[in-house]
């Protein structure tokens, strides 16, 4: 039986976070901006996950092998913004997503959040039905018109 479980994130798991945000089409489905990032930048973004402070970044594990991660991300009035990737693609729609935002979502109930959103492309079925079933609501579009690689988003929020 496979087991999903969520730890935090810890300095050894840079490797996988270059790995995946070097992947084009992980890139394609979550930033949309294909243009390779340099690995100052990815110690930058990788150093202000650990060092964050108000942040709850856990890495998705099965069988203690890391294949993805998911955020907790503290937002203004209260609200939490969720993210979920799972960067190693053999393991694309096999349940391990959902699984991992219900862990999330427990997580967060014991640190007493409620208020939980995310923003999703309107053209990813497979991660909406993911939201859908672990209770998201589609709250909306959102219009990125600056944003050339990504001009809309999904609002989801969960409803508690």
């Amino acid at each position: 039986m496979d087991r999903i479980s969520l730890r935090k994130i810890k300095a050894s798991d840079k490797s996988c976070f270059e790995k995946w945000w070097k992947d084009k089409e992980l890139l394609k489905l979550t930033s949309g901006i294909l243009k390779l990032i340099s690995d100052k930048e990815i110690e930058k973004y990788f150093s202000a996950i650990i060092d964050s402070s108000t942040d709850y970044h856990f890495m998705i594990l099965l069988d203690k092998k890391a294949i993805g991660h998911v955020v907790l991300a503290k937002r203004k009035s209260g609200w939490y913004e969720t993210q979920i990737v799972i960067g190693e693609k053999q393991y694309w729609g096999k349940g391990y997503g959902t699984k991992a935002i219900n862990l999330l979502l427990k997580k967060a109930k014991k640190l007493s959040i409620t208020k939980i959103y995310l923003e999703v492309r309107p053209t990813n079925t497979r991660a909406i039905a993911v939201y859908e079933n672990s209770g998201f609501m589609k709250a909306g579009i959102k219009k990125y018109p600056k944003n050339k690689h990504l001009s809309q988003t999904l609002r989801m929020e969960l409803r508690v």
